[in-house]
């Protein structure tokens, strides 16, 4: 007899569940401080991500369970693949939160809204690496996507964030149903929610549901390929970051994909192995599309156009998408499927610290143009280099080696499993990317443009044209033109971009730090 009572192990479950928990006293806190002690929630939402993140440690010690019933399997599993992905979301949530606190002043975003719409995102995004049946997959699916909308269209009365918004709500919506009806498909073919029992269901179904089973496959990855950016669900990514708040946009590239990943690693791996006939060639047809386009479109990016630096770096997260997507697929044709997920973490694990890098680096000088950026190293030494770093990084190429080693261990993945042909597509697709990517490293060092001169008499009055003071008034208004004050580095965006810097250049002097996780039973 299965009993209804359950007991929960509360340390397993902490870290969502503390996120969730300092949201809603955030939204509650915001009721009752007054205008001038905001920013008082945006350390609290810092402070609290921090307590979540120290909650992983008392989880490394082994694997636990939660929410489980008898014969059936467990709800919530927070082994070794749910806590790094949970590492990743949680301090890309803490560095996003780093990343906001000027846009919230300057934008001037209702504050209470943004930090409780903010964690409660990372909260659900927390949840689903851990969810062990498509119930609670769905739900925390949702958690994590729904207040990214209200993100996106925070800034009110701007036409450009709420057509983002609006985009974004749509395309999500189209996609979550869609996943709906795949997961009720499934289940109506095994008779079961649990992955662990749908996997043993699925490898002896019945003939005259296997049609059905194999729909329900495949329309369950639709949601979570919306999630990663993958083409063709990937058309809501350029205008959504160019029209959501900066730090909004750089969450969605790193925690957004987070959620999508680690979504379809759970359903292909954990719960649909038997089908990799099915999602193995629809995964590989999906990386080789999503990488040749999101590079090919960052390739063609105008640098004078506005936003085009923003532009860049959301193409690039779609080209990116593609390499991740490459284990994913290589999983199908291998009989070591944890080691080609260890190379998706591996390489999330690198491009989330270099690509919240590269965001920061851009919020630090101004949202603008690529233009903009030429001649950046006479002006900001500093924030040239590591913003020229982080780009490397990103292309693969030394010093950057955290992204030379995470691209190897995605071609091992490849070439691994047999896929030859997707092995190519990528080193093909990491040649393109390599000329946007430098060609934006050059424009940093390049000569400044020259400043516009302006004829002498615009600019001080001729002394014939003053009145009999002569000399003295000449001097007089120079000496009342104001001097120009040197510009305010908010404290928070440069600690988010030194803490960036510091990430991915630990992990370039130690690569096995990273590529380790292809060698770790993850679950």
């Amino acid at each position: 007899m299965t009993t209804l009572v359950q007991s929960v192990d509360w340390l397993a479950i902490a870290p969502p569940t503390l996120t969730a928990l300092v949201a809603l006293a955030l939204l509650v806190a915001d009721l009752f401080l007054p205008e001038a002690r905001k920013p008082l929630l945006g350390l609290g939402a810092v402070a609290g991500l921090a307590l979540a993140l120290l909650s992983l440690l008392p989880l490394l010690d082994g694997d636990r369970a939660t929410f489980c019933v008898d014969g059936a399997g467990c709800g919530y599993r927070a082994d070794h693949f749910a806590l790094t992905v949970q590492l990743l979301v949680l301090g890309g949530a803490l560095l996003t939160a780093l990343l906001s606190f000027t846009a919230v002043r300057e934008q001037r975003l209702p504050a209470g809204e943004y930090w409780f719409l903010l964690l409660s995102s990372a909260a659900g995004a927390a949840l689903l690496p851990a969810a062990r049946d498509l119930a609670t997959l769905i739900v925390a699916l949702e958690v994590a996507t729904l207040p990214s909308f209200a993100l996106v269209g925070l800034r009110h009365g701007e036409r450009r964030s709420a057509e983002a918004a609006l985009k974004f709500f749509l395309s999500s919506v189209t996609a979550t149903a869609v996943t709906l009806l795949g997961t009720a498909f499934v289940y109506a073919s095994t008779g079961s929610v649990h992955l662990d029992a749908i996997a043993a269901a699925l490898g002896d179904v019945d003939p005259q549901l296997r049609t059905l089973a194999r729909v329900g496959v495949v329309l369950t990855l639709v949601g979570f390929a919306f999630k990663t950016a993958a083409v063709p669900f990937h058309f809501w990514v350029p205008d959504t970051y160019t029209g959501a708040p900066l730090p909004v946009a750089a969450y969605l590239s790193v925690v957004g994909k987070a959620v999508g990943f680690s979504g379809l690693a759970l359903v292909t791996v954990r719960a649909f192995p038997s089908y990799g006939n099915v999602w193995g060639p629809a995964l590989a047809v999906l990386a080789a599309l999503t990488m040749t386009i999101g590079n090919a479109a960052a390739l063609r990016q105008d640098p004078t156009r506005p936003f085009s630096a923003v532009r860049l770096l959301a193409w690039s997260s779609v080209g990116q998408a593609g390499y991740l997507l490459v284990p994913l697929a290589s999983a199908a044709y291998t009989d070591r499927p944890e080691h080609a997920l260890g190379a998706t973490l591996a390489y999330a694990l690198m491009y989330a610290a270099v690509n919240l890098g590269s965001f920061a680096a851009v919020a630090l000088l101004g949202r603008g143009r690529l233009a903009d950026f030429r001649g950046l190293y006479a002006r900001k030494p500093a924030l040239a280099l590591l913003l020229a770093f982080f780009l490397l990084c990103l292309a693969g190429l030394p010093p950057g080696l955290a992204g030379l080693f995470a691209k190897l261990a995605v071609f091992e993945a490849a070439i691994d499993a047999g896929l030859g042909w997707l092995a190519v597509v990528t080193a093909v697709n990491v040649a393109i990317a390599l000329v946007y990517y430098l060609r934006w490293t050059a424009t940093l060092f390049r000569a400044p443009p020259e400043p516009a001169t302006d004829a002498p008499a615009t600019d001080v009055p001729a002394a014939r044209d003053l009145p009999a003071a002569g000399a003295g008034t000449v001097t007089a208004v120079r000496e009342k033109a104001p001097a120009e004050a040197p510009p305010r580095r908010p404290l928070a965006l440069v600690t988010a971009l030194v803490l960036c810097g510091l990430l991915a250049v630990a992990l370039s002097a130690a690569p096995q730090l990273i590529l380790r996780l292809a060698d770790t039973r993850l679950f």
